[in-house]
């Protein structure tokens, strides 16, 4: 218990035989319940895990591999079960500092926020601790996610360290949830469109403890990209058109719209001038016209945007 409300933590492992005991061991006291997801794993990860022998420590096997945002969805749903009204979220990898759970909590536990996530990028050390390659893509991830879920405020889009409250939980509708490697992005998503309650916490980058990364970057990234590609319309219609009417939804039409006739007129007028043609002054104006003006209402959508969630923090 954390000042009178039940805390549990999703532990979601695949192949994680060498650190799970160690990262179910630096699991702090107050915690009322561990949920060890184990997501097919080939190894002896459910055995390492059951040896602990921690009396919170439930282990739930998937049949098969389906993910490791389907593996935290299934012990959400465990979690919902038993009404637990915190639920965090620490891999099995050891790479989450336990000691910066009780941080990560108390902002729920006290209804301050629906959803705590970790932040590695606040320390000036996370370039020299994260990865070159994972640190780019993250930050142009984290990029990405802020224009599809509305978090403008957020950063680091790719820790999975995290925080719910069980009132959000009972709202969200986790099957919709994507259940891959762009889980945390698409869980953003699926928050703003509820208005949850969001913010960072500082967090310490842990790398070189034995982890494995599974993740290709040239393969991930443009993945997650179209999901969130997706996740930003569907957020849209959700949010701001069947929920509560906006116009910013009229200024992203008319600066996506503007943009792509402009690009697309730009290209066929620069293709035929290549050709030899000659190319008419006003056709240029009209192509520079479209592109400032689709620019012009995209940056005013997303600024009404800003504003609309500025206070969901």
């Amino acid at each position: 218990m954390l000042e009178g409300k039940s805390v549990a933590v999703v532990v979601p492992a695949h192949d994680e035989e060498g650190l799970i005991a160690t990262t179910l061991q630096g699991i702090p006291g107050f915690v009322d319940r561990i949920f060890v997801v184990d997501d097919a794993s080939r190894d002896a990860t459910a055995e390492r895990a059951r040896s602990v022998g921690d009396p919170r420590v439930e282990v739930i096997a998937h049949a098969e591999n389906r993910g490791v945002g389907a593996a935290i969805v299934t012990g959400y749903k465990r979690a919902l079960a038993e009404r637990m009204d915190a639920v965090a979220v620490m891999a099995g990898d050891n790479q989450m500092d336990p000691d910066e759970l009780e941080a990560l909590a108390l902002p729920v536990v006290r209804d301050e926020l629906d959803y705590a996530k970790a932040n590695r990028l606040f320390t000036g050390s996370a370039w020299k601790l994260i990865p070159r390659n994972r640190y780019l893509g993250n930050a142009i991830l984290s990029l990405l996610t802020k224009i599809a879920s509305g978090y403008w405020h957020v950063a680091d889009s790719q820790a999975g360290y995290t925080v719910i409250s069980l009132r959000m939980l009972q709202l969200l509708d986790l099957e919709r949830v994507y259940t891959s490697y762009g889980f945390p992005n698409d869980m953003l998503v699926h928050l703003n469109v509820w208005n949850a309650r969001v913010r960072d916490i500082p967090s310490r980058p842990i790398y070189g403890v034995g982890e494995r990364s599974g993740i290709k970057l040239r393969r991930v990234v443009p993945r997650i990209s179209w999901l969130l590609c997706k996740g930003f319309f569907w957020r849209m219609r959700e949010k701001y058109v069947i929920r509560d009417f906006h116009p910013l939804v009229f200024f992203y039409f008319l600066g996506f719209l503007m943009s792509a006739v402009g690009l697309a007129l730009g290209i066929f007028e620069t293709v035929r001038r290549i050709g030899g043609h000659a190319i008419t002054p006003a056709t240029i104006v009209l192509v520079a016209l479209l592109l400032i003006s689709g620019s012009q209402f995209t940056l005013f959508a997303m600024w009404f945007d800003m504003e609309s969630n500025k206070d969901l923090r």
